[in-house]
């Protein structure tokens, strides 16, 4: 019978460890500025981060279709591309757009998409 519970017990734990580390950010990544904050939001608020945004992802072939979404500096980016390399330049952009704090990448890569 102990064997039974310490196996459980052993087993719960590796549960509980695996899991720690996931976060639930689903892409997730914070930009930052030196020591560490976090950068202020660009002047005109979300609406602008936005519009920014979707032209900075509008100028690369790449990633002209994904949408962009901000809700207090944090970018969610949605739509399809056709690579990992392409999900990995669209957050790069984002990131790099003056206001954004962190980007909430959701963009599905979809190899047989048109």
């Amino acid at each position: 019978m102990k064997t039974v519970n310490i196996l459980g017990l052993l087993m719960s734990a590796a549960l509980f460890v695996g899991c720690a580390g996931t976060g639930g950010t689903g892409g997730t990544s914070a930009s930052s500025t030196a020591g560490g904050q976090k950068a202020a939001v660009a002047p005109g608020g979300d609406a602008a981060i936005t519009q920014n945004v979707t032209a900075a992802l509008a100028a690369d072939p790449e990633t002209a279709g994904i949408k962009p979404e901000t809700e207090q500096g944090k970018v969610l980016l949605k739509g399809e591309v056709k690579s990992v390399a392409a999900f990995q330049k669209a957050a790069a952009i984002a990131k790099k757009v003056p206001g954004v704090t962190a980007v909430d990448n959701r963009v599905i890569v979809c190899m047989t998409c048109k």
